[in-house]
């Protein structure tokens, strides 16, 4: 039997409509650097975390990882409803939290400090904390546990993995970059290229230019985003979405472009890497999140400080 879930509803910020809004759900771990700590909860003990916890309430706990991409939703938030008062296809941010709500006070508090608008943060004693992401309307689910992100995307929901690293908070407006094959699409062509080569994916994706891609963990997400985008003329848009993939353009672009199209799902601007490094595209860009399937490519924006995020 699961464990009960306390829920604390921040009644400083105006709720959302879950059922019309894109609920984004953040672990503690993904938003706050909790290192320090989780490596105390890991030495001595959950006791000895709670009571460090609990002593050291008032004091904010530093940024995390995906801290800046918070507040940049956030901002997209504030333009929607100068555009349009009644709009209730918002973000939604609720902290899932495997915290007592004893030593959830400082996460609280820590969101309160910095005026991030969280409307809900849920407390799970439960070991899988995910079996509640689809009873809240979750769209996207980021953690610092690989686990949890497993568990998420097998019961269908958006899901990436938040390394902690040193990041430059860059400005607004959101900007959301997706690799293409694994993350925004299926890894149908990734399948091909382990196991037939390079020349052996080219072939296929020849054969099947004109067949749409299947759809990858993230495309729920993206299309979710690009309907909000939608509401902004390009130029005086809040949210910008990139695609940065290793496909060639020449090859293996034209199917991936048709796809999009066939989606309806607008993208600002497209890379095809051509299996070169990405790091100093990123750089450029200076994305909020930038997900990707490859870990020598998290690794590789992790490099030039970009918020990465890693979808097994």
């Amino acid at each position: 039997m699961a464990e009960p879930e306390t829920t604390v509803t921040n009644t400083n910020v105006k709720q959302k409509d879950p059922s019309k809004a894109l609920v984004i759900a953040v672990t503690t771990r993904a938003i706050f650097n909790l290192e320090e700590e989780h490596k105390l909860y890991l030495e001595k003990g959950k006791e000895e975390y709670t009571r460090y916890q609990q002593a050291n309430q008032d004091k904010p706990l530093p940024p995390g990882t995906a801290f800046a991409f918070i507040q940049a939703v956030q901002y997209v938030n504030e333009k929607i409803l100068q555009n349009n008062p009644s709009e209730k296809d918002l973000f939604d941010i609720l902290v899932l939290s495997n915290n007592s709500p004893e030593s959830g006070v400082r996460i609280i508090n820590s969101a309160k400090h910095y005026g991030l608008e969280i409307s809900k943060f849920c407390f799970v004693s439960d070991e899988d904390s995910t079996q509640y992401l689809k009873s809240h309307g979750v769209k996207l689910f980021l953690s610092a546990d690989r686990t949890d992100v497993c568990n998420a995307l097998q019961r269908g929901v958006s899901a990436a993995l938040v390394f902690q690293q040193e990041v430059q908070a860059p400005s607004t407006p959101l900007r959301v970059v997706f690799d293409g094959d694994a993350v925004l699409f299926s890894d149908e062509t990734d399948q091909i290229f382990q196991e037939q080569g390079l020349e052996g994916a080219v072939q296929y994706e020849r054969a099947m230019e004109a067949v749409p891609m299947g759809e990858g963990p993230l495309k729920a997400f993206a299309m979710h985003l690009g309907k909000m985008r939608k509401k902004f003329g390009q130029e005086k848009s809040p949210i910008r979405t990139y695609l940065v993939t290793a496909r060639s353009g020449r090859d293996m672009g034209i199917r991936a472009i048709k796809t999009l199209r066939e989606w309806g799902l607008a993208i600002d601007e497209a890379f095809f890497m051509d299996g070169a490094p990405k790091g100093p595209i990123l750089a450029q860009i200076q994305p909020h999140i930038f997900f990707d399937d490859g870990l020598h490519n998290i690794q590789g924006a992790q490099n030039v400080g970009v918020p990465s995020a890693w979808v097994p």
